[in-house]
């Protein structure tokens, strides 16, 4: 009986928010079980939190320069991105620089965007290899990857539905239920890589700067900076010199 309570409740709230959603340019069917709403919200007041965090402790924007290429260099993103998803649009993008050496580059749901500028100045990135990196990002927004993590870790959880703040505490720490999402994680890596790079090169960016990026991801030490869920480097570099050959005229 609590299982039919339990696949009630799942299919209500799949009616609620719509399932029937598709990653923009691939086409590949999601299940978003949560409204973009609600998931925005949620992971806003995590940002707001990291953010004032990082500002009390004098590494936030603290790259100035840094700051405004990231601003500028967006700005074109942002636009191919809407082009893409039009209710974009509506999002409050920001993109914030920080010295906390632990970050590389991080997007949450809605658009934003924070970049590590110890990453930025190992990789010593030119414009059009950050606009590589950043359409990586802006993809993983464009694509509502937090909206479909958080719905297929709802589908996943044993017990029934719990509030959402509550299940995304469990991906934080539930390990289990990390290893169980890791093959969506990396297929979302992937998507972002590819998706990013079309972002790229519809705001006007280079092929030939985008093979560099992941150039240097596969180099030596830079490896690492990127492990975990991303597809090995040696795969992305050569994903991104396809897609090379699939933007020229």
């Amino acid at each position: 009986m609590m299982k039919l309570v339990a696949v009630g409740l799942m299919a209500a709230c799949l009616a609620h928010a719509g399932a029937g959603a598709q990653v923009p340019e691939s086409g590949r069917a999601q299940e978003l079980i949560f409204s973009a709403e609600e998931v925005a919200s949620k992971v806003e007041d995590r940002y707001i939190d990291r953010v004032v965090e990082l500002a009390a402790s004098g590494r936030l924007d603290d790259d100035r320069a840094l700051l405004a290429r990231l601003q500028t260099i967006g700005a074109g993103l942002i636009r191919a991105a809407v082009a893409l998803k039009p209710e974009a649009a509506a999002w409050q993008w920001e993109f914030h620089t920080t010295s906390d050496p632990e970050v590389d580059a991080i997007c949450m749901a809605g658009g934003k965007i924070l970049v590590g500028s110890a990453f930025v100045r190992q990789l010593a990135l030119s414009d059009g290899e950050l606009a590589t990196l950043l359409g990586h990002e802006v993809a993983h927004a464009v694509a509502e990857h937090h909206r479909e993590t958080l719905s297929e870790a709802l589908f996943l959880n044993r017990q029934p539905m719990p509030p959402l703040e509550v299940l995304m505490e469990r991906l934080d720490s539930d390990l289990s239920l990390q290893i169980r999402l890791s093959k969506l994680s990396s297929l979302q890596e992937s998507e972002a890589d590819q998706l990013g790079m079309v972002l790229a090169h519809r705001a006007g960016w280079p092929a030939g700067e985008m093979v560099s990026f992941y150039r240097k991801l596969a180099m030596g030490d830079q490896a690492a900076l990127v492990a975990g869920a991303y597809p090995a480097s040696a795969s992305r570099l050569s994903m991104a010199k396809g897609m090379e050959q699939l933007f020229k005229p």
